[in-house]
């Protein structure tokens, strides 16, 4: 049986579409960006990011989240307030549900080199010893999703009537983060809310969302439903973020959405998140082009900051 997906699925190469083909280009401009307003989702084809090497990654993760919760914990530092490294199980909530999340995770953030301005202010990498392949695989698809969101931003920045590297300049050496997270079969003593992951909204300006090993995502449509979003080989899946919601004065939209848990319990789930964050200096004040009639919706706020607050309200800072 043929799966088809459930939001709109662009092709990535139309955007590099040669000049003969400008109407590639402006058709992916414009519909990537009807899609944000519209659900805030799509998925995106011929992505860039390598297949082989996205199963190469989830083979580590899986080899990492089967060691013992003793090694694991060697992994998790309080002081990093989870921005590298592992996150126990339980850790963290959604922004206002009280019980945690079915999940446990690794972050791994952007290597500056020793004489980078922004060096000491990011937190340095941690690697698995138990799984040495661990840290190459993960630095390397880091960089394809990377390249993946730089150009997905430079299509925002056009849709919007700005110019093109607006939007991709403020990720450029930002502490951008990819999270491989393991959803581990539901224990029989799960609270009853408890959900793999309960409905939120992503802090950041893009998530890119590398094919999961299952499904279980869903969005939440304007009339109160929730839209089921497949795991199809060959698409990333693409949502707008809280900050660029905030920047584009709410044009563009940030969507609830969710992993519910599944019919069958015991069975586990990979899944690997790209969150394209801004610098921290970068100033989030919405665009003046985004703002009608001078009604600014949001306020002033640098990334920084905003990210500090929005760790807080999910658990991970104190």
């Amino acid at each position: 049986m043929l799966l088809t997906q459930t939001i709109p699925v662009l092709d990535l190469r139309d955007f590099y579409a040669d000049a003969q083909k400008n109407d590639r280009r402006q058709a992916f401009i414009h519909q990537l960006g009807s899609a944000l307003e519209d659900i805030g989702f799509f998925a995106v084809t011929h992505h860039g990011v390598d297949s082989t090497l996205i199963q190469s990654a989830y083979e580590a993760a899986q080899a990492f989240f089967t060691l013992p919760e003793s090694a694991k914990r060697c992994y998790e530092e309080p002081a990093l307030q989870g921005q590298r490294g592992f996150t126990a199980f339980g850790r963290e909530h959604a922004k206002d549900h009280p019980v945690p999340d079915l999940k446990e995770f690794w972050h791994v953030g952007r290597s500056l080199p020793p004489d980078h301005p922004l060096a000491a202010r990011y937190p340095a990498n941690l690697s698995p010893l138990e799984v040495p392949q661990f840290a190459t695989v993960m630095n390397q698809l880091y960089a394809q999703l990377e390249a993946c969101a730089m150009a997905l931003l430079k299509a925002c920045a056009l849709y919007l009537g700005e110019p093109e590297s607006l939007l991709s300049d403020m990720m450029r050496d930002s502490d951008t983060i990819l999270r491989v997270i393991h959803y581990p079969p539901i224990a029989p003593d799960a609270h009853p809310a408890s959900l793999r992951a309960a409905a939120h909204e992503d802090i950041n300006l893009l998530t890119l969302l590398c094919e999961a090993t299952d499904d279980g995502l869903e969005l939440l449509q304007r009339d109160g439903t929730w839209r089921s979003i497949r795991a199809l080989p060959g698409q990333i899946i693409v949502d707008s973020g809280d900050m660029l919601q905030q920047i584009t004065n709410g044009r563009l939209k940030s969507t609830t959405h969710r992993v519910v848990n599944p019919v069958d319990d015991r069975r586990r789930r990979f899944s690997m998140p790209f969150f394209a964050h801004p610098r921290p200096d970068v100033d989030l004040t919405p665009l003046s082009s985004c703002i009608a009639n001078g009604a600014q919706l949001f306020p002033s706020i640098t990334a920084g900051a905003y990210l500090q607050q929005r760790l807080r309200e999910i658990g991970l800072a104190g």
